[in-house]
Parts: structure tokens; sequence; C-alpha cells
């Protein structure tokens, strides 16, 4: 017959695997359905590390979750008095083998893939990149292209053509966000700072401050829009010239 404690373990490794399954299904669905959509290759970028991260984290803390409900069920003391001392399993190789092994494997993981990410970043630059200059003020934010005359509240972008903002601000600092391009950086006074994208979607997306900068920092957004590369020539032809 079975004895208990292998009926015990048992137990122990259906709900971990059970856990375990529900939350790589979890790590799957949830950010395709909560993150922002992705527009740019940076986002894409984002949401697949997102994802895969969450999906090697999940066996983690299914086994965390399964320890715990183990315990609770087989383990918890129902007598009267002082319970007795709990079996020690600190001194336990085969428990610290395995803890420091998958340790290690998801520290190295998670450090490649990191490495590799920013080499992707930082290999993807071009040589003919178009350049808007951004200006970010208690609580509006205004973008301007070098070469043209035109100066606008609203973002366009040409699709399929990286792009290098220069940020700065007029007053505080402020935190330029394009939600959908998954890109972010500070807006700071008498500094320009700068961040690439590549938008490969075409569609309407958001700018927003992510920095509190004030009473109307709720009220700091602008709308963005990722459109061919002739409506975008279009667009800056019919813009008109401001002083």
């Amino acid at each position: 017959m079975e004895t208990s404690a292998k009926k015990s373990l048992r137990s122990f490794y259906w709900t971990w695997v059970i856990l375990t399954a529900v939350g790589v299904g979890l790590s799957l669905w949830l950010p395709r359905r909560y993150m922002p959509a992705a527009m740019s290759n940076d986002a894409h970028l984002t949401m697949t590390t997102m994802i895969l991260f969450s999906i090697c984290a999940a066996p983690v803390a299914s086994g965390v979750y399964a320890g715990a409900l183990h315990v609770l069920r087989h383990h918890r003391y129902r007598g009267d008095g002082v319970p007795p001392p709990a079996p020690q399993i600190r001194e336990s190789t085969k428990l610290l083998t395995s803890w420091i092994t998958a340790s290690a494997i998801l520290t190295v993981f998670v450090l490649v893939w990191g490495l590799g990410a920013l080499a992707a970043e930082n290999g993807s630059s071009s040589s003919n990149p178009l350049v808007v200059n951004v200006t970010g003020q208690q609580w509006v934010w205004t973008f301007s292209y070098p070469g043209t005359h035109v100066v606008s509240d609203e973002l366009y972008l040409p699709e399929n053509r990286e792009v290098e903002f220069r940020v700065t601000s007029l007053d505080v600092t402020h935190g330029f966000w394009l939600v959908n391009m998954g890109v972010q950086v500070d807006a700071n006074p008498d500094v320009i700072t700068t961040i690439h994208t590549t938008p490969d979607k075409l569609g309407v997306f958001e700018v927003r401050c992510e920095q509190f900068c004030g009473l109307n920092h709720a009220f700091m957004d602008a709308v963005g829009y990722v459109v061919t590369p002739q409506k975008f020539s279009s667009w800056l032809s019919a813009q008109p010239a401001r002083a």
C-alpha cells in the first residue's frame, strides 16, 4: 500500500503542476489583454520579455503556493498545548541542490536575455532617423520637426522609420512616455535627452507625462499618429508656418 508520506508528496506534486499550468496560461493571456497595444519594435520586445519572464516565474511561484497549501493541509497542528517540533528540511542536500541549481539557471537566463535585448536595441540605429524635438511644460507637449517650419501639439510619425526624440522641458521635470511604443525618458529643464524607437504599426497612440509635475499633471497628454510615409509628407506640407 502507498505510504502516507508518498501520498502527501504526490498531492504536493500535482498541486504544483496545476498551479504552474494556471500560471503559464495567465502569463500568456494577461499581458496581451491588459498591456497597451504594441506599435513599435521596443514595445514588441517589452511584451515578449514580460510574457517570457512571467512563464519562467510561474513554476517558482507555484512551488511556493503549493508548499504553503501542502503545509496547511497535511501539517497543521490541531492538538492542545505547544506543537511538537516540525521535521527540519534546511539540511536536506537534495532540496538545497535543487533550489540553488534552479536559481542559478534562472539568473543566468535573465542575464543573457537582458544583454541580448540591450544589444538588439543598440544595434538597430538608423543612419537617417527622423528627428523630433519634444518640449514639455506645464501642462502640454510641443513637437517640432527640425528642417521644417512645423510645430504641433500632436505627434505624427511615419511607419517603419526610426525616430530620434530630443526631449527637454521649459519648467519642471516631466516624463515623456509613448505608451504604445514602449519607451520613456525624463524631460529635464535646460537638458536635452534622446531616445529612439521605430513605429511599425499604423494607428493612434498616447503620449503621457509619467512624472508628477504639478496640479494638472493628470491632464498632460497628447495624441500621436503613425501614418504612411506618404501621408506624413503630406501632413508636413499642409501645416501652417508659426512664429
